[in-house]
């Protein structure tokens, strides 16, 4: 019910004012961030998790290792969408990632957690969400030097996201200079601060998450929302390998009825038709940011399917498609 929510609220949400709530800053935590388990599934698959201080918690990761651990590799960065993993969609159950990295001497790290997030930081507890939410806290100065030494990396990191995570993957990069050697956006609005760019977010954050966007990044017209925006700070962007790709909603090959389909995928007249809207907006956004880039000469691999939905099999392709970029980042 929630997606079919999403799907008819996204089309008409510009329309929509919403009276914004006062902000107030999160309180510093203490404590060291740390790894508080690992569950080795196999020589390759494990679960880890790391307590965050930022967020008074522990987060669960999935973690593939390299092919070969004779030495120090890099790590690759990949986070879920809307779900944050928690609802069962994530890389793992919907794609063959295990398969892809099988032969790959990369670490890649999964957080199976942040539902509706965005996974930024949070001025303000939501009170639906119930928890803090201090992301960009924890994937950028908290995570990466715990994950450096628990799985003896060589410091080396590129990141990619998918749905809601394919903005805040660019935002993560522009945020933390230095960190990411490249970024792989798939089907995502990259616009924050812009009417339409905002009904996107609060379609995802409000309708589906029955949360309050204004507990994120405060007043609509404030400062946050243009401060996290990739579309307006994309100069930032520059020296960064990139990849940004989407379809148009549209059916294509994976809305085929005689196709195989993952037991785990939603309906296909819901992917059709709800999966169809949503690409649709997320066209233009990457239409926009397409056009930004070119406009500052900032060098982009952009990839407009002919068709498709919102939808699983297309990111897996995504991931194939754009490994040769992120792994050239990576030096592998």
């Amino acid at each position: 019910m929630r997606a079919r929510t999403l799907a008819a609220t996204l089309l008409t949400a510009v329309l929509l004012g919403v009276a914004p709530a006062a902000a107030t800053p999160a309180e510093p935590a203490a404590a060291a961030a740390r790894v508080e388990g690992i569950d080795k599934h196999t020589d390759r698959q494990w679960d880890v998790n790391v307590y965050s201080p930022s967020m008074g918690r522990a987060i669960p990761l999935q973690v593939i290792r390299p092919a070969d651990t004779s030495e120090p590799r890099p790590t690759l960065y990949l986070l879920n969408g809307a779900g944050g993993g928690e609802d069962g969609a994530d890389w793992e159950n919907q794609t063959d990632i295990v398969e892809l990295f099988a032969d790959k001497n990369v670490n890649v790290v999964i957080p199976a957690a942040g539902i509706f997030s965005y996974y930024t930081d949070w001025q303000k507890v939501d009170p639906k969400l119930g928890v803090a939410h201090m992301w960009q806290t924890f994937l950028t100065e908290e995570l990466p030097p715990v994950i450096d030494e628990a799985l003896g990396t060589n410091k080396v990191n590129s990141i990619g996201g998918l749905s809601m995570s394919a903005g805040s993957v660019l935002d993560l990069a522009i945020q933390a200079p230095g960190l990411y050697k490249g970024v792989a956006s798939y089907s995502g609005c990259a616009r924050t601060s812009d009417p339409v760019g905002q009904a996107y977010i609060r379609t995802v954050v409000e309708v589906m998450g029955g949360a309050d966007t204004t507990n994120m990044w405060g007043p609509y017209d404030g400062p946050a929302w243009r401060e996290h925006d990739p579309y307006l700070n994309a100069e930032k962007l520059r020296g960064l390998s990139i990849y940004i790709s989407t379809g148009n909603g549209l059916p294509g090959v994976h809305e085929d009825p005689n196709a195989p389909r993952n037991p785990k995928s939603p309906p296909l007249a819901d992917q059709v038709a709800i999966g169809g809207a949503i690409e649709a907006a997320t066209n233009l956004c990457t239409r926009q940011l397409a056009d930004r880039l070119r406009e500052l000469n900032i060098p982009a691999t952009v990839d407009f399917r002919p068709n498709g939905t919102h939808s699983w099999g297309y990111w897996q392709e995504d991931l194939r498609k754009s490994l040769p970029l992120l792994s050239a980042s990576l030096g592998i």
